[in-house]
């Protein structure tokens, strides 16, 4: 009999002392992380109790001769099912809170990411309108000849904001497309660094953070000292946390702070990393 409890009891017990290692990984509040850890040494309790009715329970099997003896065993193993009943409910309590905040946290870092993707694109807009005036004032040397320099910069103006606009409406391969297709007709713009960001960017729209990332590499091996670089390194560690790699994400975000501390990106890549410490 004792075999047989121990075989319903031990996976039960196993998952429920490992719940506060789940708890460390994915609770972001010290509150969660106690609340599972109270839980696990009221299981532990429970365990000892559950043992010392079992033994009780063997030595009344080994004596039990009469009717009443059997009416109490019975009674016994009914309050162990009960236990066990209980036990299996604060198992689903901890597995929904570990659940709950792993979504939080995740939510939370999809908020920040589409914030910023916001700022980026108004910003986006401004510093096109500024770079096509700036070119305006001097012809490119690729410029056909007899065609004015305000209609090739405001060929190249449209075409960038069109690549743009399908990422806005979520059409995220054409929008690869559409600002690779820049990238080879202007090769010599402004916004080349604007469009290398927003093609890693579309990449990451479609959940291929491999590309997303390469396509980052490519813009801070290009343009370095692009304003866009530093966003380039938090879109990057955005994508390594997606993929679950942690530690090149921290890596990745403490490279942010170092080469551009005065970036909004670094401001953005200090509180992430000050929410890894409390995980």
């Amino acid at each position: 009999m004792r075999f047989l409890a121990g075989a319903v009891l031990a996976p039960l017990f196993a998952l429920l002392a490992a719940a506060p290692c789940f708890a460390q990984g994915l609770f972001d509040d010290n509150e969660a992380r106690r609340r599972v850890e109270a839980l696990r040494q009221q299981l532990s309790e429970n365990n000892r109790i559950v043992e010392e009715r079992l033994t009780r329970m063997e030595s009344a099997v080994a004596g039990a001769s009469d009717r009443s003896a059997m009416l109490d065993l019975a009674k016994q193993i009914e309050a162990l099912r009960g236990d066990i009943s209980r036990m299996r409910g604060q198992l689903e309590v901890a597995t929904n809170q570990i659940e709950v905040a792993d979504k939080r946290q995740k939510d939370l870092y999809l908020d920040i990411d589409t914030r910023i993707r916001k700022i980026e694109e108004a910003r986006e807009q401004s510093a096109a309108a500024a770079a096509a005036a700036a070119a305006a004032a001097a012809a490119q040397p690729s410029q056909p000849p007899g065609q004015p320099a305000e209609s090739q910069q405001a060929g190249e103006m449209r075409a960038y904001q069109a690549a743009l606009d399908q990422f806005k409406l979520g059409n995220y391969s054409l929008a690869v497309a559409a600002m690779q297709g820049f990238l080879v007709t202007y090769p010599s713009s402004t916004l080349s660094p604007n469009a290398q960001y927003w093609i890693g960017m579309a990449h990451s729209g479609q959940r291929d953070y491999k590309n997303a990332i390469s396509a980052q590499r490519k813009l801070l091996a290009s343009w370095p000292e692009s304003d866009k670089a530093p966003d380039a390194l938090l879109s990057i560690a955005s994508s390594q946390e997606t993929m679950g790699d942690r530690k090149n994400a921290q890596k990745t975000l403490e490279e942010l702070i170092s080469r551009y501390p005065k970036s909004s990106a670094a401001a953005s890549a200090k509180q992430r990393l000050a929410a890894f410490s409390k995980r």
